[in-house]
């Protein structure tokens, strides 16, 4: 594994790409947004997709994809103070937090219309199991969801646009011609964590097409009169200035510190969230955790030396009582849900000592206590 020199991702995070100068493609992207980036022509160009939306426009201005975390707050906040009149749509996770339901409830409150769109628990049970055994991942059904559900309302109620919030390839490592502000089939192809995959590819005896019905996403003749945009690309995205203006109205985050990661107020709203990072340890000897920080050390609010040691500090961080809620979700015991990520380990930065401990050779950390 390498490790970039000045944040601390390593090269196996999907999308992320080491120069020949140690630096990765987000922290390239980092500085871009720091130097050079007009983001005054960025808002300039933000009122002109405004304006052409609500020229299209018959009722609903925009979707807004939402959850009960702070991206959607910010989201809402701004799109209403441009003069938007929004649809707010939400995947309600089967693991709601009541955080979560709390954020959701005062996001709405701001003064918008809502949907919360809640899928088959039996057929989501089905599909989250059988993503875990396929790909090694609780969450592909989920990703799935949040992307088709918000571009089927769009395309049956004939709103023009869909405005997300960050943009993965731009903050996490991804090619630059994906860090533009369209969302469209390439891009959830490459960053919609499906591995590649559609509805249409999950069709089997147990889960008919009409049980997936809620993953289809319209037809590529239908998405071309819906234009799905990150503010992201408008506007400068930190998470802790988009986290002010969410808690400026009424956001509230967790007061036992933070779930998964490094942030008190990232990743609240669902249970089974932790679980999906969680298994990129066994994927990529990385954790959310890794990103977290090292957004921090690109908006200058940590060293890398600070990084390290917080990460050395926290650990893995296994979410042992998530994992306890997921195997009742999908009806396996926990021996079994182990024995299934086991198979996802990467034998190519994972070796295993004589005992019998996993371990990573030429970690980040030189003296990191290896427990599993």
């Amino acid at each position: 594994m390498k490790y970039c020199t000045q944040c601390i991702l390593p090269d196996t995070r999907p999308g992320l790409l080491i120069y020949s100068d140690g630096i990765c493609n987000a922290c390239k992207s980092s500085f871009e947004k720091k130097n050079i980036i007009n983001w005054t022509e960025r808002k300039k160009a933000f009122k002109e997709v405004l304006k052409n939306s609500k020229l299209k426009s018959k009722g609903y201005d925009c979707i807004i994809p939402v959850s009960g975390g702070k991206d959607s707050t910010w989201q809402v906040v701004k799109c209403l103070s441009y003069g938007l009149n929004p649809l707010a749509v939400t995947w309600k996770t089967p693991a709601r937090t009541r955080i979560g339901e709390k954020n959701l409830e005062n996001l709405i409150k701001l003064g918008i219309d809502h949907i919360d769109y809640q899928i088959n628990p039996k057929v989501e049970r089905k599909f989250m199991l059988k993503s875990l055994k396929s790909y090694g991942t609780t969450a592909l059904p989920m990703h799935m969801a949040l992307f088709n559900i918000p571009l089927s309302i769009a395309s049956k109620f004939n709103i023009p646009l869909i405005i997300y919030g960050e943009n993965s390839a731009f903050e996490y490592g991804g090619d630059d011609e994906d860090k533009g502000f369209l969302l469209d089939e390439n891009w959830l192809k490459k960053y919609g964590v499906t591995h590649g995959t559609s509805a249409q590819d999950w069709i089997s005896d147990d889960l008919s097409k009409k049980d997936l019905t809620p993953y289809f996403g319209p037809s590529s003749d239908q998405l071309k009169n819906i234009r799905a945009i990150f503010l992201g690309y408008y506007f400068n995205w930190d998470p802790q200035e988009t986290l002010s203006v969410a808690q400026k109205n009424g956001f509230k985050v967790r007061t036992k510190g933070a779930k998964v990661g490094y942030y008190n107020y990232a990743d609240i709203d669902c249970d089974f969230i932790s679980i999906h990072h969680y298994i990129k340890w066994y994927k990529f000897g990385m954790t959310r955790l890794f990103d977290n920080l090292s957004l921090e050390i690109r908006n200058d609010r940590l060293s890398r030396d600070e990084a390290l040691n917080i990460l050395k500090k926290i650990g893995s961080q296994k979410p042992v009582n998530d994992i306890k809620k997921f195997c009742d979700f999908v009806h396996i015991d926990e021996e079994e849900f182990y024995a299934i990520i086991e198979k996802f380990r990467n034998k190519d930065i994972w070796k295993q000592k004589h005992n019998g401990i996993w371990h990573i050779e030429d970690f980040i950390i030189n003296d990191w206590e290896w427990k599993e």
